[in-house]
């Protein structure tokens, strides 16, 4: 029907020697190819139109092709490459609302638009409000935003009234991107500020864990008369459950109950609440606000699930779970990854695997592999990870850095180095997170050679490496011995990789020169050159270096400093206890353990664990009766012991 309407429609127009109609003063949509641009729904009828256009020679005019072009660019992206070619070949003075569409539209890239934009500059336009909001909408670096922030202020932008939203956009890119300082300059310089304004800095500081700032934000509003709205007490909500503060807690929940007494209508709100309270370690308030709850949704759900997994009760996240109306993966990877991380049964976790893919139907993604892998890796379950890497196979799951890094540490940890590898091999595109995991894990096994050269092999490949990449490459050094190596690699931290050492730098490169015997050099770092607070693993480092008993002094200097930090830690105190007996001064040994005693500090039995199909049993030397099978490892050992015994008897006659 379209098409012979088309044809009329074109048959009609060829008899007109003159369109009457000008676009240059009349913008309005009543010309008869426009109509049908605003029920045009397909590329074919696109095309038709844009043919009748150019033959009335209108196609070179300013608001057809802006018409044209939001029809290509924004209504149907998918056309994005007749806008660009409208653009390009056919608009030869665009205005501002044509650039802003193009870069307003979803298929541009973020190159293209910085381009738009600069093609932009160069015709002498004057961007308005809406250009610098679609630029920004795009951006993900911290730099960038500098960058357009300076263009809004040249721009004169600002100054002009009813800026609320520009404002407010960029103080919360600020925030978002790790730029705190410029937000709150930002938010400084605002000639006024709404409700909005202080509700972006408020869940901005909530979000980066500043939360005495955005509670002191939160009192300036209220004094500046600014009645707070629920997107402020959301920020207030998880400032409590980050400082674990129940008492502000329960007074800001007491503000959300006077405010709508028995409504939930703010679901947000109230998950918000249940949240608080579980990070409090208040799951009776959470258990209680949840049964006030006349509205729940599958978030509701979740939280008390997490938030039961997160404190280790999984009996009561069990319950939750079994009672919820509908499951999504979410609440099946919450309580799988409760199950992993606590050693359960192998068994009862594949049944609930099981159960989640035949049963339930719900597919497991990444996060569900991720969780079960880590839980084997935390528990030394090399039979349970490769049973879940053995199903991620079957599933025909790609293998990529996020999962490779998961498996890695997994067959690291459970002493399968060979198998890292082969995991290490198969990921096609590796990313800093999964060389690291790599060179850690080298290094755990003792192979600081071969975690150099993986160091050398990623920045071979292009891998930047992070301060975590540095600070394993240094441990790796310190566990092999290769004081030379770590001591060039901490060198070069800052002019070859652009990172200031910190803490755990500085400690790393502590223990290597004790481990090395150099304690006057790792002494003089200490005390000298470090430009950070000494830490306990500095001092312990150095306590540990000196038990042979030679140097009392420095043991003496490092437990003092050892207490202050951590007075309520046993090791100090049996380190320099040991030191004292290795010197021949049992006498102060026994005045070390003394005063351990009487400050009410308890040495920690040391535990052996045996993972099972059961689960992980962990267990003391003398609590080896508890163990249920404690009578059949009894007799296990009796045999080994006596194989081992006939063993010897014969290699004993053989030698004879």
């Amino acid at each position: 029907m379209f098409v012979r309407r088309g044809v009329r429609f074109f048959t009609t127009e060829r008899k007109r020697k003159a369109t009457t109609w000008d676009p240059l003063h009349s913008l309005e949509l009543n010309h008869p190819s426009l109509v049908l641009l605003e029920r045009c729904n397909s590329r074919h009828q696109f095309k038709q139109i844009l043919a009748n256009i150019m033959r009335i020679n209108l196609i070179c005019d300013a608001f057809p092709m802006s018409r044209l072009i939001l029809f290509s660019a924004i209504t149907y992206p998918e056309n994005i490459d007749l806008a660009k070619l409208l653009l390009r070949n056919f608009t030869p003075n665009p205005n501002v609302f044509v650039y802003n569409t193009m870069i307003s539209s979803s298929a541009v890239s973020k190159k293209e638009c910085f381009a738009l934009y600069e093609s932009m500059i160069r015709q002498s336009l004057c961007p308005d409000r809406q250009t610098f909001l679609y630029l920004m909408k795009v951006t993900n670096f911290l730099s960038e935003v500098k960058q357009i922030h300076c263009h809004i202020t040249v721009s004169g932008v600002l100054s002009e009234g009813n800026n609320y939203y520009l404002w407010n956009y960029l103080v919360k890119l600020y925030m978002e991107l790790g730029g705190s300082g410029f937000a709150e300059k930002v938010f400084d310089e605002m000639p006024e500020r709404d409700v909005t304004s202080f509700n972006t800095m408020i869940v901005g500081y909530a979000k980066k864990g500043y939360c005495l700032e955005a509670m002191k934000l939160y009192y300036k509003m209220v004094g500046v008369g600014i009645e707070p709205d629920e997107y402020a007490v959301l920020g207030l909500l998880v400032c409590c459950g980050r400082l674990s503060d129940v008492r502000l807690g329960r007074g800001v929940h007491g503000w959300i109950e006077r405010r709508k007494p028995g409504s939930s209508s703010n679901l947000i709100l109230w998950n918000a609440v249940l949240d608080m309270y579980f990070k409090c370690r208040e799951c009776g308030l959470a258990k209680r606000v949840f049964g006030m709850m006349t509205k729940k949704d599958t978030c509701s759900w979740n939280t008390m699930v997490g938030g039961f997994v997160k404190l280790e009760d999984m009996e009561a996240a069990r319950e939750v779970f079994d009672q919820m109306p509908r499951r999504d993966l979410v609440s099946w990877n919450s309580l799988l990854l409760g199950y992993s991380k606590k050693g359960c049964d192998q068994r009862a976790v594949r049944e609930l695997v099981y159960e989640m893919l035949i049963v339930e139907k719900v597919v497991p993604d990444r996060v569900t592999f991720v969780s079960l892998v880590s839980g084997a890796a935390n528990n030394g379950e090399l039979s349970q990870g490769r049973w879940a890497h053995g199903l991620m196979i079957r599933m025909r799951l790609e293998i990529d850095a996020f999962l490779g890094s998961a498996l890695v540490d997994m067959y690291c940890k459970c002493g399968s180095i060979e198998r890292t590898s082969m995991v290490f091999k198969t990921v096609a595109e590796k990313d800093v997170t999964l060389w690291t995991t790599m060179i850690t894990g080298t290094a755990f096994h003792g192979d600081g050679k071969q975690a150099l050269q993986l160091f050398e092999d990623m920045q071979e490949e292009g891998v930047t490496p992070n301060k975590v990449t540095l600070l394993a490459v240094l441990t790796a050094c310190s566990h092999s011995g290769l004081v030379e190596e770590g001591i060039h690699v901490f060198n070069h931290m800052k002019e070859k990789f652009g990172f200031d050492p910190e803490t755990e730098h500085y400690g790393s490169l502590v223990d290597l020169l004790c481990r090395a015997g150099r304690v006057e050099e790792a002494k003089e770092i200490v005390q000298k050159k470090m430009p950070v607070r000494p830490s306990q693993s500095m001092w312990g480092s150095l306590l540990s270096a000196c038990r042979g008993g030679e140097d009392i002094e420095t043991a003496e200097m490092a437990l003092t400093e050892l207490l202050k930090l951590e007075p309520e830690k046993e090791g100090g105190y049996v380190l320099l206890s040991n030191i004292y007996a290795a010197a021949r001064r049992f006498g102060y040994s026994d005045k070390t353990r003394e005063a351990m005693e009487s400050r009410g500090v308890k040495k920690v039995a040391g535990y052996s664990s045996v993972v099972g199909v059961e689960g992980v049993h962990s267990f003391v030397a003398t609590e080896k009766q508890n163990h249920p099978r404690w009578l059949e490892i009894r007799g296990v050992l009796h045999h080994l012991c006596d194989e081992m015994s006939s063993n010897l008897d014969f290699l004993g006659t053989e030698m004879t």
